[in-house]
């Protein structure tokens, strides 16, 4: 493995009884990377996730992530899941939310340490909520609620970070302003986002994953819009960016 990978996936397989959900997926995923990872509705990019994060077994193949199999590295991976797996109608603050990502990390027997909640607030300083702290979670904005979600994730200090859809069902502007959040936390971190929203987010990331079942990856600068139309089926409208340095793509 290259010493810089956090993530290496060798011929792993994925099936649920006999139907495989997930074939042959090859993959080096290097400190520091911005990967957006694309794919048709049960494509199996979220069965990938569930195998990184340690909760799915695979089937065939392995993975290693941070050196170590994936329940040995899962306290150093911060999770966001998507927005619709959370409930808005728990009684629970901003602060109490965020702290909620120290959990496995405190060895405080259920109570939060000076350490976590200094962490805490260094998360939602970071994702710009402090001043949101007290407020319920039932009081936000859905743009408000994904940075919360974010902080959280932020808040176990982790080498790597996974965002399953961070911008779903929220608005251009902030759709731009979470991924500029993202890319400022990628000067540090490893970021692996899910999307739908491939022609948006080339402008940010460094390669794109396409699953369908298997995986083929591609860097952000020979992603074309036949290459999601193949993959999608349907025709995609790609934004075209250049790097600081490069000439345009």
């Amino acid at each position: 493995m290259n010493e810089d990978s956090v993530i290496k996936i060798r011929d792993l397989q994925f099936n649920y009884g006999e139907v495989p959900i997930l074939e042959d997926i090859n993959i080096d995923i290097q400190q520091k990377e911005f990967i957006g990872m694309v794919g048709p509705n049960g494509s199996g990019k979220t069965t990938l996730l569930k195998i990184i994060l340690g909760l799915l077994q695979p089937s065939l193949g392995t993975v290693e992530v941070l050196g170590k199999l994936p329940l040995q590295s899962v306290k150093d991976v911060g999770y966001m899941p998507q927005l619709a797996a959370f409930s808005r109608d728990f009684p629970i603050t901003v602060e109490e939310t965020v702290l909620m990502g120290r959990l496995g990390k405190t060895s405080s027997m259920g109570f939060f340490s000076k350490e976590d909640k200094q962490l805490a607030a260094e998360s939602m300083n970071a994702v710009e909520v402090l001043d949101l702290r007290k407020r319920s979670i039932s009081s936000l904005s859905g743009g408000q609620l994904q940075r919360v979600l974010i902080a959280r994730a932020l808040t176990c200090n982790p080498e790597i970070m996974i965002l399953d859809e961070p911008t779903a069902n929220v608005d251009m502007k902030v759709e731009k302003d979470i991924f500029d959040l993202l890319k400022k936390l990628n000067e540090k971190i490893t970021i692996i986002v899910v999307t739908h929203d491939i022609g948006f987010i080339s402008q940010y990331i460094d390669r794109v994953a396409c699953i369908n079942r298997t995986l083929f990856c591609h860097p952000t600068s020979e992603l074309t819009g036949e290459t999601i139309e193949n993959l999608y089926g349907t025709h995609v409208h790609m934004v075209h960016h250049h790097h600081e340095g490069e000439g345009h793509h």
